[in-house]
Order: C-alpha cells, then structure tokens, then sequence
C-alpha cells in the first residue's frame, strides 16, 4: 500500500530530514537513553549513508549509532515508528467499511499469522485500526488500540489455525495476503518498507515439519503478539499526527524496565527487570572496584611531595601520596518484604547478593512485623525475585500476629536479637517505605543501629511528597538515617554506586 492510498486528512506537517532526527533524538533522551551530540552527528551520517530507500536498514543503522544497551531497544522502536512511520494518514476506502466486514478481516487475518506474511500483518493492523479502533466525535476523534484488539479478538483465532495447519487447509510461505507497504513524510520525504514489503512471509506455514503441537501454539502465540504490537503502532501513529509525536512519545511510549517504578511494575515488566540483575551488577561492580582503586591511592603527602620536588627546582611534578589499603565492608541489609514493596526488595537483594564479591561479607534480613535472616535463601535461590519473594514467605519467620508491616517491632527485634551483625566496618541499608500501619516507629532502635554501624542509609520507594502522609514515618526516620528516593533500578544503580562505601 502506498502513501497515495491514504486519505489526505491527518497528514502530518512537513518537516526536514534534520528537524525529525533531533526530535527522534530528543524523545529517546526523555526516556533516559542517553544521547550525546557525537551520536546525534553518528546517526546523522548513518541517514547520509543509506538513504532513505530501505526502512528497516535505517531503523538498525540508527540504532546502532543511538543506543547502549539491549534494553534500550524496546522504547528505541516505540518513538521510531512514530517519526519514521511506515505511512501517512488514512486508509482510503476503509472508512465506509461495516462491523460486518469482521468476519472477512478474521479470515485473512488467520491466513497472515498461518503464513507468518509480515507484510500481510502490517497492512491488516493497519485496516483493523481503522475499521474497529475509531471513537470520539467527528473532527475530534482518534484511535485505540485497545478497542480494535476487544473487537477483532486475535487470539480466539490460535485453535482455529491450529486445526487448519493440521487438516494442511492453511499453511505455506508467502500467499499473496496483501502487499508491500510505504511509508511517507510530510515535505516530500518517502521510506520504501525494504524486504517486508515484498508481500512474501519470511516464515513457513505450520504443520510442515516435525513440530510438536505445542511448539507449534508457542509460534503462533508469538504471531499474535507481534499483531497485537503492530496493531498498537498503528494506533499510536494515528494518534500521533493528530496531537503531535512529541506528546505521544512523552505518554504513550511504555518506560524501559530499568526506569519503571517497582511500586506499580506488573508481572511482565518484573519479569523483564529480573534479566537486568545480572548485567546491573557487573556493571556496579565494575565502578566500585574502580573507585576502590583510587582510594587505595590516598591523599597527597605534602612534605614527600615537597622533598621530592627539591630535585625539580621546587616544581612537584611527582606527587606523593599516603597509600592506605582500606578492608572491603560489610554489607547488612534490612529489607521490608511486605505488600508492594516487596518486588523492590527483592530485586535489591538479589542485586547485592550478585555484587557478594565485592564485599568481605553480606547478611539479608527481611521483615513484615518480625525480623529473621535469609542470607542462606537469597544465596541459594535463583535470579528471580519473584521466586525469591515466595521462598522467604514460606520459610523465614517474618510475621507473628498479624500480617501487616510494623516497623517499629521489626527494628527493635533486629536491635535486640541481630544486632551482633553490624559493627564499625557494616553498611546497613534499610528498604522500605517507612509505613507503620499506626504502629510506634520505635525511633530508638533505629538509633541503636546507627550508633554502632560505620554508616546507615534508608532506601524509599516512595516519593517524598508522600512522606509524612497517612501512616508513613520516613520523616521521623530521616532525622536520625539518609533517607533516599530509590523507584527505578536505574536509580537504584545510582544509588549503590554512589552510597556503598570502598
């Protein structure tokens, strides 16, 4: 489908090539990606070297000149299908269609994700968009996503495929399900769609090979996600030309996993940030030997360096140091597991646990109302905080009477029972969001601990405009401990780096 076969409403304004890359640009640095000039001036001469024929090789290209990291790519492709679309405008013809014409989108539909025709794919999104996903009032109308998907229901179409693929009624490479598609810009600018564009599938029909049944319904799930993806673009793309890109790329675009908050994160994204925990450590461990390194040189000694500079003419062009080999510290951590706060818990002390070696030791405590040690299970367990989260409800004395966080009993246990854990090389740091349940705070304990720990640091997942609201106590504990902002693990890495002493 071309650009010409869209209606002339909704088309966006024009543009230079140049003003489009550096709002692209602009819009990745909103989410956090980091994006210097040199890149800019790299993804730049990426665009002058592969012109502006094929989509997909510019998509890679600029990738690879703008990102750092894996899990950057996911907000990467959200904001490039919205300043490099695939088309402009409408679907001409599409709005007259009826509810009735469901039925027949079903059916190509189900022949598309046999045949896995990504080109097939693309243009139905685009059709099933425009014919189910419309609401609003003429002139101020847009597009959801959400309601296309109600409507079509892509996924009551997986046992249908599955008995076709076995009965051989669907299935084969390619099918001529639709063709390619082009995308277009506003000044005159037009992207060919490369090789997804050629109308083929780039993968075979089922029940060819020696497939299991399941794997078979594993492939065809992963179809109808992908759908569900394109179906989302095409319905963020609409929006967009209508409320401008940079608005929908600040709103619409889902936050990498580094940067979501572990208050509101959901099963998916926990999942994704459980694959973070491994790179993140190496990472952090990395900075704090480094910065180990340059403590173990010391401070200056001016009279060495004075005497040295006798030979020089005065001049101290070798400065001596006092050398010191600081110990590695000891690492205490005191975590609430408690309701939501319990993801970020639990991924902090599997990040720790991951940095172990860069500590002469780590002990766990975790805590609802009573405190009990859990080194041995965040030791032992694996890299899944979830996991993590139910072994230590199950197997650790977390909780007497009631279930409900109580701080204040916690901090006093830990201060009477496990108070031999902290001594003047220990770091302690305290999780959670200081909420007692109007329970006493016992500030005293806390006080216990700090007087005998080389330093305490209180991370909260909560903003500080919530401190102090309700049954929250982090003003009363941030008067005797730092206490931090800690959402995201981004921020969390921040913080580790920069609190944990060498």
């Amino acid at each position: 489908m071309s650009a010409g076969a869209r209606g002339a409403s909704g088309t966006t304004p024009a543009s230079t090539l140049p003003d489009r890359l550096t709002a692209f640009v602009r819009a990745l640095r909103g989410h956090g990606i980091r994006i210097g000039p040199g890149e800019t001036v790299d993804a730049a001469a990426v665009l002058a070297v592969l012109g502006l024929v094929d989509r997909e090789r510019i998509r890679e290209g600029l990738a690879a000149a703008l990102l750092r990291a894996d899990r950057q790519r996911a907000v990467f492709d959200a904001a490039f299908e919205l300043y490099f679309p695939l088309g402009v405008g409408e679907l001409a013809g599409a709005r007259g269609a009826s509810a009735g014409d469901r039925d027949e989108l079903r059916e190509r539909l189900a022949a598309a994700l046999a045949a896995n025709d990504t080109a097939a794919l693309t243009r139905l999104a685009a059709e099933a968009v425009e014919l189910f996903g419309r609401y609003g009032s003429p002139g101020s109308d847009g597009w959801s996503a959400h309601q296309t998907l109600d409507r079509l229901r892509p996924q009551t179409l997986l046992a249908r495929i599955l008995a076709d693929a076995r009965a051989g009624g669907v299935g084969g490479a390619g099918g001529g399900v639709g063709g390619g598609l082009r995308m277009g810009f506003g000044g005159g600018l037009a992207l060919g769609s490369g090789a997804a564009g050629a109308g083929g599938g780039s993968g075979a029909g089922l029940g060819a090979g020696g497939f299991t049944e399941r794997l078979d319904a594993d492939e065809i799930r992963r179809r109808i996600e992908d759908f569900r993806d394109r179906v989302r673009t095409e319905a963020r793309r609409r929006v967009a030309e209508r409320r401008g890109a940079e608005m929908i790329a600040e709103r619409g675009i889902a936050p990498s996993a580094d940067q979501v908050d572990f208050l509101v994160a959901n099963r998916e994204q926990l999942v994704e940030l459980r694959r973070t925990v491994q790179p993140l450590a190496r990472k952090l461990a990395t900075r704090l030997a480094a910065r180990r390194r340059r403590a173990a040189r010391g401070q200056i000694d001016i009279r060495r360096t004075l005497r040295r500079s006798l030979s020089t003419g005065g001049v101290p062009l070798r400065p001596a140091y006092r050398r010191h080999r600081p110990a590695r510290p000891e690492i205490v951590l005191l975590c609430d597991v408690s309701g939501s706060v319990a993801g970020f818990a639990n991924f902090t002390m599997l990040l720790v646990q991951a940095m172990r070696d860069q500590f002469s030791k780590v002990r766990v405590y975790a805590f609802v109302n009573r405190v009990d040690e859990v080194t041995r299970l965040v030791t032992t367990g694996q890299a899944d905080p979830a996991e993590l989260g139910r072994r230590i409800a199950t197997e650790a004395a977390i909780t007497g009477w009631h279930g409900s966080s109580d701080y204040g009993a916690a901090l006093g246990e830990f201060a009477e029972r496990h108070l031999d854990a902290v001594g003047p090389r220990t770091s302690v740091i305290v999780l959670g969001d200081a909420r007692t349940n109007g329970f006493d705070p016992n500030a005293e304990a806390l006080r216990r601990i700090v007087a005998r720990a080389r330093r305490v640091h209180w991370l909260n997942p909560e903003t500080p405009s919530t401190w102090g609201i309700g049954d929250s106590a982090a003003p009363v504990y941030a008067e005797i401990v730092d206490m931090h902002t800690c959402r995201n693990a981004r921020r969390l890495g921040e913080l580790v780096t920069r609190l944990l002493p060498v």
